[in-house]
């Protein structure tokens, strides 16, 4: 305790001394942790440079939990100036974080926005600043930021109309996320949920109702969704929805039926993923297939029940298809690897267990122009 005062009452004396080779001269005559501390007092970093750099079009700052300097002395500039910004990923930014409405003042051309591990977008004031960047966003990604997930979808559906994508993951409450799909403005395009654990039928009639220009729809481990909700959702978005992801859901493996009924309603798909679904059986699948006939890309990792029965299927069904991911699926084996390779036309990468890819298959699909990885 007695040690961590010394330092901080050195740094504060530290603080007041010339930024000169003389002044670190002469601390460091006295001992490296003195230098160590007079080093760290004088640090800091200054954005003003940003503005020097009209093209300069993206711009990541990963502020580290541990470092000595506040992420005040970083952002806490009087200049203005607009930056010609685009793209701003942002991870690690705390509560007592200080400054940064310096940084969303000047980016009002910001069209891709990343928050990372974030627990605030700034100091008090820099709520109200941050409304000038969202204008124009198209992109918004928030990761593991749970206590600002909800401020920033309000400020979103109150502030953006050009907003296409959106990503959450880990974080939203059930209102939160509800008021967004209600009252947003934007045409929304594509939309991610990962690890929403409030999501229920309730936000998918909601999407259902107000999303109806959906072209990409990702759920990840949506526990309480079910397949009246997921149905719902099929029928208002047949004629737009090109991209369905279903990773991890439950519902896929509990509900007979519902895959074959999604299939019926989404006719136009062109990717489906459905990784990490272990019970998924075959007979569930295929029956979707049938109808999907248009696909070009299908990610089955981590379906420990599918067989070769489904890869014959789909060289039946899919004549389009161009890329699958059969990664950790114990029940497909080599002899069905390579009739995939052989009879689809129009593959073009594959993802599987190198020790699945039999010899006759590795020289097709050198032959095809088949890219056959196993990452």
């Amino acid at each position: 305790m007695d040690t961590m005062l010394c330092d901080e009452l050195l740094q504060e004396i530290f603080k007041r001394l010339p930024s000169t080779p003389s002044a670190a001269l002469s601390v460091s005559l006295v001992s490296k942790r003195w230098l160590n501390l007079y080093r760290s007092s004088k640090t800091s970093l200054s954005l003003s440079w940003v503005v020097s750099f009209p093209c300069l079009k993206e711009l990541c700052l990963y502020i580290c939990p541990n470092g000595v300097n506040k992420f005040g002395s970083l952002l806490n500039e009087e200049l203005d100036a607009e930056f010609g910004l685009e793209t701003l990923f942002l991870s690690g930014i705390q509560a007592g974080d200080e400054g940064i409405g310096w940084l969303w003042r000047n980016c009002k051309r910001l069209k891709k926005l990343q928050l990372k591990n974030c627990a605030s977008v700034g100091d008090g004031e820099s709520f109200s600043s941050f409304i000038l960047c969202v204008k124009g966003l198209q992109e918004v990604d928030l990761r593991k930021c749970r206590s600002i997930v909800d401020g920033v979808l309000l400020k979103l559906a109150e502030n953006c109309g050009s907003l296409n994508s959106l990503l959450v993951y880990d974080g939203g409450s059930k209102e939160g996320l509800l008021e967004f799909i209600n009252t947003c403005r934007c045409n929304l395009q594509k939309l991610d949920l990962r690890l929403p654990l409030d999501l229920n039928n309730t936000h998918l009639s909601a999407v259902a109702m107000n999303l109806r220009h959906l072209s990409t729809l990702k759920l990840q481990s949506c526990c309480l969704v079910t397949g009246e909700g997921l149905n719902t959702l099929g029928t208002a978005l047949y004629s737009s929805l090109e991209e369905l992801a279903l990773i991890n859901c439950d519902v896929v493996e509990r509900e007979i039926g519902l895959l074959a009924t999604l299939g019926q309603n989404l006719r136009i798909l062109r990717k489906l993923d459905l990784s990490y679904n272990e019970f998924l059986v075959d007979k569930e699948l295929t029956s979707m297939l049938i109808s999907c006939n248009n696909l070009t890309d299908l990610k089955l990792r981590g379906c420990r029940k599918i067989t070769g029965v489904t890869l014959f299927s789909m060289s039946k069904n899919i004549k389009c298809l161009q890329s699958v991911d059969i990664m950790n699926c114990p029940g497909i084996e080599a002899e069905a690897v390579e009739f995939l390779v052989l009879n689809c036309s129009q593959m073009r990468q594959m993802v599987v267990e190198e020790n699945k890819v039999s010899n006759i298959a590795r020289t097709w699909a050198l032959h095809k122009v088949i890219e056959v990885t196993s990452g």
